[in-house]
C-alpha cells in the first residue's frame, strides 16, 4: 500500500539555511522519524504564511508533503512558543547548543528516538527560568544516557573496584568515565576530578530536574563539572559544538 501523500507531524527546529532567493532548508527534530530535512517555500517572501513560524526554540505541528528528495512544508501551527527562553540572551545560546547537539546525535530518518522529548523538556525548563548551565548538564547527561553511553561514575572504568570518598579520582572521556588512583592515566584526554564534582555528576543522573535546580554548589564545581562533561560530549560526539563559543561569550558578556 503507497504511503499517503501528505502526513503530520511535531517537530522542533534545529537549524535552517537560505536556498535560492526565497526558501530555506530546515532541519526538523521529530519525536517518530528523527531527524528530518524539508524545504519551507516562499519562507523568506514578506507576505509568507509561515515565516515567522518555522524558527528555532518552538515546537510545531506541521503538515507535509512526500517529494523526491525533501518533502515540503505545507502547513505550520505552533505547539509551543517557549517565548520567555528568548528574553534572557544566556538561554538563547543555551537553546542554540543543545539544538546543535541534537543534530549531531540523530540520524536522519532514525526512527523514533528519545532525544526528542529531552530537547523539548529543555527547552521547557531554560523557558520556565532554571539556569541554563544547569540546564546543558542536565541535557548532556540524558544525552549520553539516550546514545548508550552513559559514563560509569561509581566504579573504576579500569578494575571495576567501588570508587571511595578517600580516592584520588581522574575523568577519562576515552575509557568511558573516572579511572581510580590505582592505575596510571592513559595517554588519551584526561583531567583530575574532584569529589564535589563526582557528586555532582552523580546528581545529573540520579536526581529529578526539581532537585537539580534547587542544589546550591560552589561556583568552581559548577565550573569543574561543566568542563568534563563539555569534554565527554565532545568526545562521544566526536567534534567540538560550533555553538559553544557563542555561549561563552554571552556568558563574558554578562559576566
Amino acid at each position: 500500500m503507497p504511503r499517503p501523500r501528505t502526513y503530520k507531524t511535531r517537530a522542533i527546529v534545529l537549524a535552517h539555511f537560505d536556498l535560492g532567493e526565497a526558501d530555506r532548508i530546515i532541519t526538523l527534530l521529530t519525536p517518530d522519524d528523527g531527524k528530518i530535512r524539508a524545504v519551507a517555500k516562499g519562507v523568506r517572501k514578506p507576505k509568507s504564511r509561515i515565516g515567522g513560524s518555522v524558527e528555532p526554540f518552538a515546537e510545531l505541528e506541521l503538515v507535509l508533503a512526500r517529494g523526491r528528495n525533501l518533502d515540503v512544508i505545507t502547513q505550520v501551527n505552533v505547539a509551543h512558543a517557549w517565548l520567555r527562553l528568548r528574553d534572557r540572551l544566556e538561554s538563547t545560546a543555551t537553546a542554540w547548543y543543545l539544538g546543535e547537539l541534537a543534530d549531531r546525535a540523530v540520524e536522519e530518518r532514525a526512527g523514533e528516538h528519545p532525544v526528542y522529548g529531552l530537547l523539548r523538556r529543555a527547552c521547557q525548563l531554560l523557558d520556565d527560568g532554571m539556569e541554563p548551565g544547569r540546564v546543558a548538564r542536565w541535557f548532556e547527561s540524558g544525552l549520553a544516557d539516550a546514545l548508550g553511553v552513559r559514563p560509569e561514575l561509581d566504579r573504576c572504568v579500569e578494575c571495576d573496584r567501588v570508587l571511595e570518598e578517600s580516592d584520588t579520582f581522574r575523568w577519562v572521556p576515552a575509557l568511558g568515565g573516572v579511572l581510580c588512583p590505582d592505575h596510571p592515566p592513559p595517554p588519551a584526554e584526561t583531567v583530575p576530578l574532584g569529589l564535589d564534582a563526582l557528586k555532582l555528576l552523580r546528581a545529573y543522573r540520579r536526581f529529578d530536574v526539581e532537585a537539580l535546580a534547587a542544589l546550591r554548589v560552589p561556583a568552581a564545581v559548577e565550573s569543574e563539572v561543566e568542563s568534563v562533561m563539555r569534554r565527554y560530549t565532545r568526545f562521544i560526539l566526536e567534534r567540538e559544538a560550533r555553538s559553544l563559543s557563542f555561549v561563552d561569550e554571552v556568558r563574558h558578556t554578562d559576566g
